[in-house]
C-alpha cells in the first residue's frame, strides 16, 4: 500500500530539490549517481576594511593648519604617537601588523604631523616647542586631556619637550630607540646646511634608501611592510608637490643639535625605555642620557634579537606597556601568544618554553 500523499508533501518539504533528485536518482535507476548539493556561495561583507587611518586638517588658535591621525576606538585609551624624523602623520599606519590587538588592548592612536613634512608646509622659524604647541591643540580638539606618549627615533627630542612643557597631561612616556636631546651633539652638527643637504638628498629623494632596513631585520617578516614603509617616506617628501625638497629633513635635523634638552624634573609620569643591542643609529648607550634626565624609575627593555627596528619587533610589548600592563610580558608558548606576568615569562624564555612577542614572529 502506498504511502499517503501528505508524508511525501512533508518529505519533498523537509528534503529540498537536492535530497529529492538524489531519491529519484534511487527509485529510477537502483544505484544511479548521486547529484552533488550546489556550491555555497561566498559571503560578501557589510563593512569596508580599513585601508589606513585618515589624515585630518584642522585649523588651529595660532593661525597654523595641523594635519594628524586619529586611529582605534574613540572611547579608547589615547596614545599620542610622535614618528620618526622623516615621517607623515600617517606614520603609525605601519603598526597596523597588530592593529587587532591595539583595538582589543583599547588604545587610540593620535599623531600630529611635523613641520615640512606630508600635507604640512614647511616654515623655517617653526621649531619642537611649535610642534607641543600644536600637538597640545590637536588634543583639545579632540578633548583628550590626558596622554601616553610613543616616541620613536627622532620623535624622542619632541617628547621631551611635549614632557617638559605639558608634563600633567602625560599619563606615560614611552621612548623606542629615541633620540635623546641631551649628552654630546651628533657628529653631523658640525657640517653647513649645504653639506648636510649634500648628505640627505639622495636618500630623501628615494624612499626606498630612507626605509632600507637590514637584511636580518625582523621587519621583513611582516607582509606588505617594506611597500608600506616606502609609501611612507614618498608621502612624506611628496604629498604636496614637493619633489623631495631636502630642506624640511635638513631644519629637523639642526633641531636635534640642540643642546642641553629641557628639564624634565617636573615629570611624575612614568617612563618606559627600549633599545635593540644591534642599534648604531640610536645606540643602547644613549639610555644613560635618558635615565640622567628623567626623574623618577624607568622600566628599561633591552633586546639582543633587534637593532633600530625595535619598535616594530616589540610593537606588541609596547602596545602591552601601553595599555596599562607593564607588569606582564608578551610570549609565545605552544603556538599560543599569552600576556603572562613578567616573572613567570622570564622563567619559560630562559627554560626555553616560551619566546619574547607574538607567535606571528614565530
Amino acid at each position: 500500500m502506498s504511502a499517503p500523499r501528505r508524508n511525501t508533501h512533508f518529505a519533498a518539504t523537509a528534503l529540498g530539490a537536492s535530497a529529492l533528485a538524489v531519491v529519484g536518482a534511487l527509485l529510477v535507476g537502483g544505484s544511479g549517481p548521486v547529484v552533488a548539493d550546489a556550491p555555497r556561495l561566498p559571503e560578501v561583507q557589510d563593512e569596508f576594511d580599513s585601508l589606513g587611518p585618515d589624515v585630518h586638517a584642522a585649523k588651529l588658535p595660532s593661525g597654523r593648519t595641523a594635519h594628524y591621525t586619529d586611529a582605534g576606538p574613540r572611547d579608547g585609551r589615547p596614545v599620542l604617537f610622535i614618528g620618526g624624523t622623516g615621517t607623515s602623520a600617517r606614520a603609525q599606519h605601519m603598526t597596523d601588523f597588530f592593529a587587532s590587538t591595539r583595538d582589543s588592548m583599547g588604545l587610540r592612536l593620535i599623531s600630529v604631523e611635523r613641520n615640512g613634512f606630508g600635507d604640512t608646509e614647511f616654515d623655517p622659524a617653526l621649531g619642537k616647542a611649535d610642534f607641543v604647541s600644536d600637538a597640545l591643540a590637536v588634543l583639545d580638539r579632540l578633548d583628550v586631556e590626558k596622554v601616553s606618549v610613543i616616541a620613536i627615533s627622532g620623535g624622542g627630542p619632541y617628547a621631551a619637550e611635549l614632557a617638559a612643557r605639558a608634563p600633567e597631561r602625560v599619563r606615560a612616556l614611552h621612548l623606542a630607540a629615541a633620540l635623546p636631546p641631551y649628552g654630546a651633539k651628533p657628529e653631523y652638527c658640525a657640517l653647513s646646511d649645504e653639506a648636510l643637504a649634500d648628505a640627505l638628498g639622495p636618500v630623501v629623494k628615494d624612499p626606498r634608501k630612507w626605509w632600507a632596513m637590514p637584511d636580518d631585520s625582523p621587519a621583513k617578516s611582516i607582509p606588505g611592510f617594506a611597500d608600506t614603509a616606502y609609501e611612507e617616506g614618498a608621502r612624506t617628501f611628496n604629498q604636496r608637490g614637493q619633489q623631495g625638497d631636502v630642506a624640511p629633513q635638513v631644519h629637523e635635523q639642526r633641531l636635534y643639535c640642540d643642546r642641553p634638552g629641557p628639564d624634565l624634573s617636573g615629570l611624575k609620569a612614568p617612563a618606559f625605555l627600549y633599545a635593540g643591542e644591534k642599534d648604531t643609529t640610536v645606540p643602547p648607550s644613549t639610555l644613560d642620557a635618558w635615565r640622567a634626565a628623567l626623574p623618577g624609575e624607568e622600566v628599561v627593555r633591552r633586546y639582543a634579537d633587534t637593532g633600530h627596528d625595535v619598535q616594530y619587533r616589540h610593537w606588541d610589548q609596547i602596545l602591552a606597556d601601553l595599555a596599562g600592563h607593564g607588569d606582564r610580558t608578551v610570549v609565545c608558548r605552544e603556538s599560543d601568544s599569552e600576556l603572562l606576568p613578567a616573572r613567570e615569562a622570564d622563567r619559560l624564555v630562559e627554560e626555553g618554553e616560551a619566546t619574547l612577542g607574538s607567535c606571528a614572529w614565530q
